[in-house]
This record gives C-alpha cells, structure tokens and sequence, in this order.
C-alpha cells in the first residue's frame, strides 16, 4: 500500500479529510471530488460500534446497513458519518472502505465501571450498557504519555475525560451515548434523569424538544460560553471533579494529558482544572495534538496487510 489512506473524520461540529502516507505524513483535503484514484483505501470514523462492531471491518453493504441502525444511539456523530461514508464510496468506488470505531478502545473496560444499576432485561436485551467514546483520540495520546496511571482530557466539541491504565482504558465519562459525562460545547453532559423525566411528564416536552435541547442548546453555549464566568466555572468545575473520579479507578495519578480544541488551545481551562486537582499531589501535565487520522489510517493497513488483496465485498 504505498499509496495514501484517505481519512473521513466526521465529528459532531467537522468534516475533515485527510491523506496520510505510510510514513505518517499528512495532507488535508478540501473535497472527495479531487481524489480520484490517489487513494489505496479510506478509513471512516464510526463513533459508534454498539455491540457489533469493536474491531475495524470493512464495508460492504450489509454493514454499512448495519450502521445505519446503530446511529440512534449517537445520532449527533453517526448521521453526517454516514453521509460522508456514502458520498467517499461514490467518490473512491474502486478503494475498500474501513470503519474504525470509537468505542472500541474502551472494550476492555471492567463491568464495574462498564455497568449501569438498571433492570437486567435492559442490560442484556437491549444493551444498555456503558460503551464510551473518543476513543481513537484517547488510544493516540496514551501512545505520547507513556505513564502508568494516565487521564486522557478530550476537551473539543463533545467533551469526555477516561482513566487509562498501562495503556487500556479503565473508566471514561461518556457512556451509553457520547450525551453522558462532563459539559460540552452544546451537549449537557449528566443530568438527574428524573428532571427529564418532569420536563417529559409536567411541562409537556416532546421528544424531538427534549432531544434538540440536550443535544444543541445546553453546555457551554446554555451558560455563556467559555468567556462567561459561570460557563468557565461550571466547565472546569466538572472536568476537575471527573479527572478526580478517574484518579480513583486509577489508585493514584501521574499525568493529566489534555487534548482536541480547547483542550489543547485554552491554558486558562488547564491551569483551573489542575489548581483543583492540586490536593491529589503531584503529577505532569500535557498537551498532546490530536491526530485521531494516525490512528485511523493505521487501523486501515493492518487490516488490509492481514487480508491481504481484499476488496469491499469481502466484508
């Protein structure tokens, strides 16, 4: 494969797409129209891989409807992923496809942290369980920060904050749905289910309302953003307590790593979560870059270097 990896990175607020060379390096692209045949293959971002998927698969037809139907359980992130992947298979039809999900670094996990307290019918038909999410962003940074006890900051547009033993994840804020966890720049973050459970009952709010407000207008843009006093507090507030949270699944803490969008440009955000965390004693803290399009990419060749010549059919 000595052609580029074209990587489709769909978030909930971006579109980026990448080429990235066997050596690791990097060119963004404005448009899937320009590729033609430049790639040797695409690797997709799927936040989502429910219990089906965990490691990366080619696509075909068949699982790329079985994507659609797992999208109701992050619908922020699956949809446009799913435009995007429809729009790089018409546009590179000849390259096979590779989704690479999300969750799947938090596989390992223990039931404990990976288990809601609700009834069992829930957990085992239903899957209702807690699947946690950035986790290519997570799996890059633990590669940079090589401690033993390590908690990986993701700060962009969804936010999470996961505690990563010797290299595996152990607990992470997001949960059945990239919704739970610390605030975010539109999502609320936790929230008592039974004050849904009143604005749903008492104050008559449809669905579609509760799940556009949950989704696009709490977090930071509901208190005033990052430059509003409240918003800062609130935001570094709860970031601190959950790194706090992580430090016990973690027995100690040697490193707070912080990444993506405000996590890696707002010193302001890092020096307040460390001033509250000071009472844990002491520990580094880092800045790493987020290239979750290394990831991806290296997800794609080593499963095509294992099939050897594949294409998409052989899904």
């Amino acid at each position: 494969m000595q052609r580029p990896v074209l990587v489709v990175n769909a978030g909930s607020t971006s579109l980026k797409l990448t080429l990235v060379e066997s050596d690791g390096a990097s060119e963004h692209v404005e448009s899937l129209g320009v590729l033609s045949d430049r790639v040797a293959a695409a690797g997709h971002r799927i936040v989502h891989g429910g219990a089906r998927f965990r490691d990366p698969v080619l696509i075909d037809d068949d699982v790329e409807r079985e994507l659609h139907a797992l999208a109701p359980l992050a619908p922020l992130h699956s949809e446009p992923a799913l435009r995007a992947l429809a729009e790089a298979r018409a546009a590179v039809p000849d390259a096979p496809h590779v989704a690479v999900f999300d969750t799947a670094f938090h596989a390992t996990l223990p039931a404990e942290a990976a288990t809601y307290a609700v009834p069992a019918r829930w957990r085992t038909d239903w899957g209702i369980r807690r699947y946690g999410f950035h986790g290519l962003s997570v799996e890059w940074v633990s590669r940079r920060v090589r401690v033993p006890r390590l908690v990986v900051c993701h700060l962009g547009g969804g936010c999470s904050v996961t505690a990563v033993r010797d290299g595996r994840s152990v607990d992470t804020t997001m949960g059945f749905s990239p919704l739970e966890g610390v605030p975010m720049a539109t999502r609320a973050g936790s929230i008592d289910p039974g004050a849904l459970l009143y604005l749903l009952r008492e104050r008559r709010q449809t669905l579609d309302e509760l799940d556009r407000a949950l989704e696009h207008e709490s977090g930071l843009a509901a208190l005033g953003g990052l430059d509003d006093p409240l918003g800062f507090g609130v935001y570094t507030y709860r970031i601190a307590g959950a790194v706090a949270a992580m430090a016990a699944a973690l027995d100690g803490l040697d490193a707070v790593a912080f990444t993506a969008g405000v996590g890696e440009n707002r010193a302001d955000v890092r020096e307040a979560v460390a001033a509250r965390l000071a009472f844990l004693g002491d520990f580094r803290v880092e800045v790493v870059s987020a290239r979750e399009d290394l990831v991806i990419a290296e997800a794609v060749r080593r499963l095509l270097d294992e099939r050897g010549s594949v294409t998409a059919g052989t899904a």
